[in-house]
């Protein structure tokens, strides 16, 4: 039988080590390589040709998110499967617009994250019961704007740079990690107040603190 390959990007060494060994169990899995940034997974992708990949959202620099927009640009036939502690409310739609092939909490079940794995591979859609009704809701509702957090109001882009500012990057840090100018994220970080109703970059920085130390 020939084992389907895995590549995992995550910047936890313990939960890389636990899926790694969760997959490695099955007859019909391997995993081939591991990265701890979105940037350090695009150089080993071709080198270590995976069948999939498991990715974490939060990855220092570059996102998870935005490495599986990238994915899908480069390669296709590559799909990603979110494995992640962050609010699925928030973030699953956000990952399959993104290109993503599912989303699962790591808090489920093992057995659950390898039929999530299996389903991703067959090229099939997984997320969880609850997801796959709020879209379905949201498909036929008439008030498709309506949004649980302001967050929920920031673009992926928007979200990612909130997300950065919040670990202390400067935005001098955050265009060129993100290969964007300065005046581009200085762009951002303007609709980021004007979405949130932040009257400047004191209150910006203190809100993005601290919700990036309330998200898992």
């Amino acid at each position: 039988m020939t084992k389907k390959r895995v590549m995992i990007v995550d910047d936890h060494p313990i939960l890389r080590k636990g899926l790694s060994m969760l997959i490695n169990q099955e007859p019909d899995l391997t995993v081939v390589a591991e990265a701890d940034t979105a940037q350090r997974a695009l150089e080993m992708i071709d080198s270590h040709k995976p069948d999939m990949l498991i990715v974490d959202i939060s990855l220092p620099g570059i996102d998870g998110i935005e490495l599986i927009k990238m994915v899908k640009l480069n390669n296709r036939d590559l799909p990603s499967l979110v494995v992640s502690m962050h609010d699925e409310s928030l973030f699953a739609e956000r990952a399959l617009r993104a290109g993503a092939r599912g989303y699962i909490m790591k808090q489920e079940a093992l057995d659950k994250i390898l039929v999530a794995i299996r389903r991703v591979l067959a090229r099939e859609i997984f997320v969880s019961d609850k997801i796959a009704t709020c879209m379905l809701e949201k498909l036929v509702s008439s008030d498709d704007k309506a949004v649980s957090s302001p967050i929920g109001l920031l673009s992926n882009r928007e979200l990612t740079v909130f997300r950065m500012i919040g670990q202390g990057y400067k935005t001098s840090q955050i265009a060129e990690k993100l290969h964007l100018s300065i005046k581009t994220i200085e762009s951002y970080r303007a609709h980021i107040k004007e979405k949130l109703k932040l009257s400047d970059g004191t209150e910006l920085l203190k809100y993005a603190i601290q919700w990036v130390q309330n998200t898992p």
